[in-house]
């Protein structure tokens, strides 16, 4: 993770650049501690936090921090502090100035939280993507409307949302690592609000307190099996947060155990694989729905998404989207089918529901996802469901069926979301046109020969059946006009326009063209 999508993380509460004479692109490995009294041990890539010794008093650390490799070092200043800054800049690592109130062991959590989440992610390679814990709360803000934070079993934020809205001040000191008002714990605690959270999944609404400036919240416990792991807890802003929030916040609790699980005990982050395995054929269905608490032999259904309108993106920005698309996916899917897997695979995001009920809503779910992933973050998304399969053993049918329905949509079509049956015949047509595209072999030199708007207007007229004044108002001329052309056309190819065999071959390789 680059050092600039830990600032991101990190957020405005935390630190400020000072200084970084070799910009924010560089790599962060690791967060070590350096403290005055110990012998410095830094390594290229490492986040340096300077604990013991501010402004100035830091010169020495700073330096010995830069001659060891590191990409930037953190240190609290209370006063703007020049020749620190300058410093940095000569000796070439970028310097970070710490708030006072913050906490160091807090700012520690938090940086190796991220950075550890990113090498999670990465030592995973393909397989369920579902993003850091910052981008899953990122995530889970904008699909609630309000300010979330995640906590661990002991209160300790784990990680936030960046806001531009209004906080309260126990958000605000959560964050920093401080205490909250114990008036307002005290209530908490009274009215059984971590009890209920600790006992299962259920959202429970905590009311507004404007004598404490406390606002009124959402929470949700976060849970693998019988354990408790944490909570989510949604705080809401000027505006109400959105209908879907507590659906959401249940989804994402179940997104969010993977998470923690995986940071606890990363022998079970073989889950992370598990789909991918199927889609590359490594694995068998039942065995994996075995593995995920499914049932095999119940119907199963795969859906795939693409990102669209990201063609001119970097490629940093691009995946930071990406990610963003399949967090948003893994939370619905999570809230409708707590079984329900979801994968990063060339460029596409493929989620495998099993357990499914008769009947099951599938369209509605994926029109859902599309619709929130536009609303909520301004993605462009397409998405194709496959059909549901009797059993786990058959989604690959299902898989392979979801991406010819999108390989249809991306050619021609401008619809968010499609099945087989609305799309069959682009289907059908799409694939036998990249068939011809792979022989060119198998052209008409005939019709090779014709110019763009001659192509285009013999075009349009078969498949209007001749129909030539639908034809002109479709291509916007005169009748006369298209007349001509079509004429034109049968002269210069020297064809038969009357022979039906010419015209559904032209058809075909007019339209690749």
């Amino acid at each position: 993770m680059s050092l600039r999508q830990v600032l991101i993380a990190l957020g405005d509460p935390f630190v400020e650049v000072q200084a970084a004479p070799h910009g924010l692109d560089a790599d962060v490995l690791d967060v070590v501690i350096l403290d005055p009294d110990d012998v410095p041990d830094v390594r290229p890539g490492d986040l340096a936090l300077v604990v013991g010794a501010r402004g100035r008093a830091a010169l020495p650390l700073v330096k010995a921090a830069a001659a060891g490799g590191a990409v930037a070092v953190a240190v609290k200043v209370d006063v703007p502090a020049p020749v620190l800054r300058q410093a940095a800049a000569d000796a070439g690592v970028a310097l970070l100035a710490v708030r006072p109130e913050v906490r160091w062991e807090h700012l520690e959590a938090l940086a190796r939280s991220v950075v550890d989440n990113a090498r999670l992610t990465s030592d995973a390679g393909a397989g369920e993507t579902v993003g850091d814990l910052f981008g899953l709360a990122q995530t889970i803000a904008a699909l609630t409307g309000g300010s979330v934070s995640i906590e661990d079993t002991a209160s300790r934020v784990l990680a936030y949302s960046r806001s531009s809205d209004e906080v309260d001040e126990l958000r605000r000191l959560s964050i920093l690592g401080r205490q909250g008002p114990e008036p307002y714990l005290k209530m908490l605690r009274e009215w059984g609000v971590y009890q209920r959270l600790r006992s299962g999944e259920e959202v429970v609404r905590i009311d507004e307190h404007p004598e404490l400036g406390i606002r009124r919240r959402l929470a949700v416990g976060v849970h693998a099996g019988a354990r408790t792991l944490g909570a989510i807890w949604v705080q809401e802003g000027a505006a109400p947060l959105t209908e879907q929030a507590e659906r959401a916040l249940l989804g994402a609790a179940r997104v969010t155990a993977l998470h923690l699980v995986q940071q606890r005990e990363p022998a079970v982050a073989f889950r992370e694989n598990l789909l991918a395995s199927l889609l590359d054929g490594r694995a068998e269905a039942g065995a994996i729905a075995e593995q995920i608490g499914a049932d095999p032999d119940r119907p199963a259904a795969v859906v795939v998404f693409a990102l669209r309108g990201q063609e001119h993106a970097d490629r940093t920005e691009h995946e930071l989207r990406r990610a963003e698309m399949t967090g948003l996916i893994s939370v619905h899917a999570a809230a409708y089918r707590r079984t329900a897997l979801v994968s990063q695979r060339s460029g596409r995001t493929y989620a495998l529901l099993p357990d499914l009920p008769p009947k099951a809503p599938l369209l509605a779910l994926t029109k859902e996802i599309v619709a929130a992933a536009g609303k909520h973050m301004g993605l462009r998304v397409q998405a194709a469901v496959g059909s549901t399969v009797p059993t786990a053993d058959e989604v690959m049918i299902s898989r392979e069926e979801a991406d010819r329905v999108l390989d249809a949509m991306a050619r021609d079509l401008d619809a968010d979301v499609a099945t087989l049956a609305d799309v069959r015949s682009r289907v059908l047509v799409g694939e036998v046109l990249a068939l011809l595209a792979g022989h060119p072999r198998i052209r008409d030199p005939r019709l090779s020969a014709l110019d763009p708007e001659l192509a285009r207007s013999l075009l349009a007229y078969l498949d209007e059946f001749g129909d030539v004044r639908t034809a002109a108002a479709k291509l916007h001329v005169h009748p006369n006009t298209l007349r001509y052309r079509v004429r034109r056309a049968a002269e210069i190819g020297g064809f038969d326009l009357e022979d039906p065999l010419l015209r559904l071959f032209a058809q075909l390789q007019l339209r690749l063209a």
